[in-house]
């Protein structure tokens, strides 16, 4: 009794086994710690076990968040990873359905007429027959692993596509917050050069009266002129970039902007939180790419396993069971019972090397996700510590074009004021209004770099979804 149970028991027993090789996370290409030196801010230490801000606690500015939250709801990339995601679900639902016998009820009818020499009574007549059965097509029992095997690499792949979409809403609200900044600089920018382009008109109509009175050469008209015109040129260059970045906010976003959203926003006001620095095993633990990227290393893991089952034996079952009669009416009459067992099972023998090539094949990408998992934790370390550099040295190239502005607005007073008094010619003073409108602009791009590089620390530190 023992031993008619045995070739059960053992099936049973190695369809539990898998092949694939223990999995094993390589190590972490890249040190222990943020670099140290003079760009980065040595009072900033950096703390075990931070967790990364949600985006609404990061951007604290009122109009930003909610051109975010309209991103997130409309934004057609972001809608495609989430489909994504969808559609990986529901191939790892299939593959894990393979690991079941699929049960179905099948019935049929057929009439035929044989002739007289094709008949086995020699002569001919009309056979009928009828059947209805439930049955189990075609049950592959996972002797080695195979199936579970794809199974764990269907899974993992939808992990990594599901890791995939927090990495794209992660650049998604990057990419808006910056396509903000950018247009609020830009605003900022064409605001400074209407005012500077008002008060160089001013200058031209002052000079010119002086150049009638006798007073100021033609010279001085020219070149006056000449601030007019490249005051004018700025003017058109800041209008079309406004309009451009209205058009890549808006493409970001999804869907029409409300006005009451965009406003020109002083770059200084309270725009982001202050974002706390972990360790780098945190952020390993918090990138979404880096996630994915194991998972998709898991998955060749796993398909390994697979590619070694192809080397065993496979049984599939197939089985029925119901009623079969040469009349529709004696078809659940007594004694109509039939029954069917079919077994099979497959052995490679000879395959001209396609499961050695397919095994290959699949240590190859197994390798192949290695390298691609040790570049994302390298490309996060990079990005990580280029942020840190940017944080430690912008404050003072910030403050220092500041103290510029003010150095060269002195200046540009001075300048003026010497030229009104007849001690120096008017290219003191055209020299004087060019530095202090292009250290002006300058001290506007420094900000936006500045609050552009806060952005890019907080989406490389793993934030964001």
């Amino acid at each position: 009794m023992k031993l008619r149970y045995l070739p059960l028991t053992v099936a049973l027993a190695l369809s539990g086994c898998s092949l694939a090789p223990q999995y094993e996370q390589p190590e972490t290409p890249a040190p222990d710690s943020w670099p140290q030196g003079i760009a980065y801010d040595q009072n900033e230490a950096a703390t075990e076990g931070v967790s990364p801000l949600h985006w609404q606690e990061f951007f604290v500015h009122d109009s930003l968040q909610q051109l975010i939250g309209l991103a997130l709801e409309n934004n057609r990339d972001l809608r495609q990873a989430a489909l994504n995601v969808e559609a990986y679900r529901a191939l790892y639902r299939i593959q894990r359905s393979e690991l079941l016998p699929s049960v179905g009820i099948d019935g049929g009818g057929t009439r035929q007429r044989l002739p007289a020499d094709l008949s086995p009574s020699g002569q001919s007549g009309v056979s009928s027959q009828y059947d209805v059965s439930l049955g189990v097509s075609a049950w592959e029992l996972d002797m080695f692993g195979r199936l579970r095997s794809l199974k764990g690499a269907a899974l993992e792949r939808y992990l990594a596509t599901e890791n995939t979409r927090h990495a794209v809403q992660t650049a998604l609200i990057s990419d808006i917050a910056n396509a903000w900044l950018t247009w609020n600089t830009d605003h900022a920018l064409l605001e400074l050069t209407r005012a500077t382009l008002e008060t160089y008109r001013e200058s031209l109509v002052m000079v010119e009266e002086s150049h009638a009175a006798g007073i100021s050469s033609a010279l001085d008209v020219r070149q006056a002129r000449s601030l007019v015109e490249q005051a004018r040129v700025q003017m058109a260059l800041y209008t079309r970039q406004l309009a451009q970045d209205r058009n890549a906010l808006q493409l970001l976003i999804g869907a029409p902007i409300p006005g009451n959203l965009l406003y020109g926003t002083d770059l200084d006001s309270p725009m982001l939180a202050e974002l706390p620095i972990g360790l780098p095993s945190d952020v390993l633990q918090q990138r979404p790419d880096i996630r994915a990227a194991e998972h998709r290393l898991r998955a060749a893991n796993a398909d390994i396993g697979a590619a070694r089952a192809a080397f065993f034996p496979s049984i599939s079952l197939t089985a029925s069971a119901g009623t079969a009669s040469s009349e529709l009416s004696g078809l659940f009459d007594s004694g109509s019972e039939a029954w069917s067992f079919i077994p099979r099972i497959n052995l490679p023998i000879f395959t001209a090397g396609r499961l050695r090539a397919s095994l290959e094949y699949s240590e190859i990408q197994r390798d192949i996700n290695v390298a691609a998992y040790e570049q994302a934790i390298q490309s996060a370390f990079r990005e990580v510590s280029d942020g840190l550099a940017a944080r430690g040295t912008f404050d003072d190239q910030v403050q220092a074009q500041s103290d510029l502005v003010t150095a060269t607005s002195e200046y540009n007073e001075m300048a003026q004021q010497r030229y009104d008094e007849g001690v120096d010619n008017y290219l003191a003073v055209l020299d004087a209004r060019r530095e202090l409108f292009a250290s002006q602009q300058q001290l506007l791009t420094y900000r936006l770099q500045q609050l552009s590089s806060e952005v890019a620390l907080y989406r490389a530190l793993g934030g964001g979804w």
